[in-house]
């Protein structure tokens, strides 16, 4: 049997961790070994543990199934011609896409999960990448799937040797569960390894999203994987298929790239583009060749209406996602369903993702019936060391063919921005209020780049940082936010980023968020020509404006158009490079919520503040509290012991980024 060499160098490596081979470089902050620690059995009780990662998905017959039995004569109505639809109740009353989703939900049942994060040595594009950080022994991790109105219980147990970890749940509101939104150093400290932790939520929106460590840059390595909420949709179809996952990607750990940038370089670009894991290098030495993994393939039925789930999991890149001779509908962006509108082309910023509904009648005939899906780095949002081949899929009308398309690209424009403003119409209409908040008048959340020294920031030198409000984000993983809430004491650390906003139910708070202003808020920030891709957690937020790039944020709200009615509404936005964005959440749900660049090299760097909201009324019960408790004194009594640290040095060594 023959053997690539890829592969063989993928075992040099592994054998090289376990080993302290000689050859190996020097161990960077907080990278693992692959040494694995046993973990007591979780409780009895049903677990539904999905074995199929999105590159092997389930057959249709295992799929799961939706179950409002709890919902007495109520009966699904979800069907191809009617997607608008999801329950029937007995009197013809329905539940279905014009309902208040943020006021109503169905009564599901309980989901349970388990996911095991442990290290192992990946080559998903026929190049070894050995430090890679996974869930349940794949990448992407499994595909978590509910559905609306289901509870959702994931347990998550940490193998590796030198992280902590955390998962958060990209884009759920977590309603009053604050301390289930999966962020270190803010609604909890990371699970220590040899530990495990219990998230509970509801599944009170619907559509697809994605999970992934919120630890440092774990999921830069692997640690991500697709989630599905069904629900109704704006417009039919005739099949779904598995959700299609979008990144770049490095054959390097992000830990060891961010350590080299930490010390005076510049940070590496990425190497290639993976879509659902499947990739392949095309600037390999020609005298050494690698293995050529098969790329990603579906097989279309001609006449048939197929509902795509497009997530952006990238650490750098926004991508534009086409495939060769066919347009697209789209009918939601994040979890909100939109009035669907056709395009060529779909823009897809870091975090963000997007439904969308293909017609298996080609627009324009390739040759032999086959045609390449594409994922384009958008021009001014993405960084290589050379031009990745953005044919990353295939869609075949033959099932039998193995032939490489020869179809041509369809024409779209390729710079950096996110879809077009007017195009995304929320299905739900919101009508925002005024902002509660009388700082947004005048003030905004500038980003750009500050000088930084000494701690709580490691390495302690003095070194340019992003920032987003006073200083550089830096979170005490051992002090989460929700758990140091003092109501007699107000005052944070600058390095915390707190913003307090204590405002009536149901008010409007605005961010103003700007990377380019006459009006310095610090006067030691520089602004960079970067755009970013913006998340708030706990929220979908109504965009009430988005400029062009360059444009300058005037100082005064009342200098800017707004859009307050029915406005875009999603959870990550662009903020585009030297512009500016406003954005609005009803003040309905207490909690600490982190707002960050999710360019991953951005937030490690500091590029985040904290929304503390209506903190007298979060509520965390006995029994959160209790597993909160517990998960840290796990923590601090791993964390307090050097000899488990990656350098055995002080314990002030040991955090070398922002936290998340």
């Amino acid at each position: 049997m023959h053997i690539p060499e890829s592969w063989l160098s993928c075992l040099v490596s592994i054998l090289d961790v376990v080993t302290f081979s000689s050859f190996s470089h020097k161990q960077l902050a907080q990278q693992p070994l692959q040494k694995q620690h046993e973990l007591s059995t979780p409780a009895d009780g049903p677990v539904f543990r999905p074995p199929y990662p999105p590159n092997d998905p389930p057959p249709a017959d295992v799929a799961i199934k939706c179950d409002y039995s709890a919902m007495k004569g109520w009966e699904q109505c979800n069907e191809e011609n009617n997607r608008g639809c999801w329950l029937k109740g007995p009197d013809g009353e329905e539940i279905n896409i014009d309902i208040d989703y943020e006021h109503v939900t169905p009564k599901g049942i309980t989901r349970r999960y388990i996911l095991d994060v442990s290290e192992m040595a990946l080559a998903p594009d026929g190049v070894c990448m050995p430090h890679a950080k996974v869930f349940n022994g794949s990448y992407p991790g499994p595909w978590i799937q509910a559905c609306w109105g289901d509870d959702i219980e994931v347990t998550v147990r940490n193998h590796l040797w030198y992280n902590g970890t955390t998962v958060h749940w990209h884009g759920i509101r977590q309603l009053n569960t604050v301390e289930m939104d999966g962020v270190n150093g803010v609604t909890q400290c990371p699970i220590a390894p040899g530990e495990e932790y219990t998230y509970r939520f509801k599944a009170i929106q619907y559509g697809s999203s994605w999970y992934h460590s919120h630890y440092s840059l774990q999921y830069a390595d692997g640690l991500a994987g697709p989630m599905t909420i069904y629900g109704p949709s704006t417009a039919n179809y005739t099949s779904a298929i598995e959700p299609i996952l979008m990144t770049d990607w490095n054959h390097r750990s992000a830990f060891e790239d961010w350590a080299w940038g930490q010390s005076g370089h510049a940070l590496p670009k990425m190497t290639n583009i993976l879509l659902n894991g499947k990739g392949r290098y095309n600037n390999s030495d020609p005298a050494h060749p690698i293995g050529l993994p098969e790329r990603y393939n579906k097989v279309f039925q001609r006449g048939k209406r197929y509902l795509l789930r497009l997530i952006n999991t990238s650490l750098d890149t926004t991508f534009i996602f086409s495939i060769d001779g066919h347009n697209v509908t789209v009918i939601g962006s994040d979890f909100v369903p939109i009035v669907p509108y056709n395009t060529s082309s779909v823009l897809v910023g870091i975090g963000q993702r997007y439904h969308v509904i293909v017609e298996a009648e080609p627009i324009e005939l390739s040759h032999d019936d086959n045609y390449w899906i594409r994922t384009v780095p958008a021009e001014g949002c993405s960084g290589f060391a050379t031009q990745p081949d953005n044919r990353t899929g295939i869609i075949r009308y033959d099932a039998r063919s193995t032939n490489d398309p020869d179809s041509t690209i369809n024409d779209f424009p390729t710079a950096c921005s996110d879809e077009p403003y007017e195009s995304l119409v929320p299905k739900l209409r919101w009508q925002v209020g005024p902002p509660a908040n009388e700082e947004a008048t005048n003030g905004s959340y500038q980003v750009g780049r500050i000088t930084v020294s000494g701690p709580p920031y490691h390495p302690d030198q003095t070194m340019s940082r992003w920032t987003a409000y006073k200083n550089p984000l830096w979170l005490n993983y051992s002090e989460p936010t929700v758990d140091n809430i003092d109501p007699a004491d107000q005052t944070w650390p600058d390095y915390l980023d707190v913003v307090t906003q204590d405002q009536p139910d149901d008010s409007w708070i605005y961010l103003v968020i700007s990377a380019n202003s006459d009006k310095k808020q610090n006067s030691h920030i520089d602004f960079y020509p970067a755009a970013h891709p913006i998340h708030l957690h706990g929220h979908d937020f109504a965009l009430l404006a988005q400029s062009k790039p360059g444009e300058k944020y005037p100082g005064s709200l009342d200098q800017v158009k707004l859009t307050t009615t029915n406005p875009p509404r999603r959870d990550v936005v662009l903020l585009p490079a030297k512009g500016y964005i406003v954005i609005a959440f009803r003040a309905d749900n207490p909690g600490t919520w982190i707002v960050h660049c999710h360019i991953a090299w951005h937030a490690s760097s500091g590029l985040a503040f904290q929304v503390l909201e209506n903190k007298e009324q979060i509520k965390i019960s006995d029994e959160s509290r209790a597993a909160m408790d517990h998960t840290c004194a796990k923590w601090n009594d791993w964390w307090g012991n050097v000899d488990n640290h990656w350098n055995n040095k002080t314990a002030d060594d040991f955090q070398d980024d922002s936290g998340i």
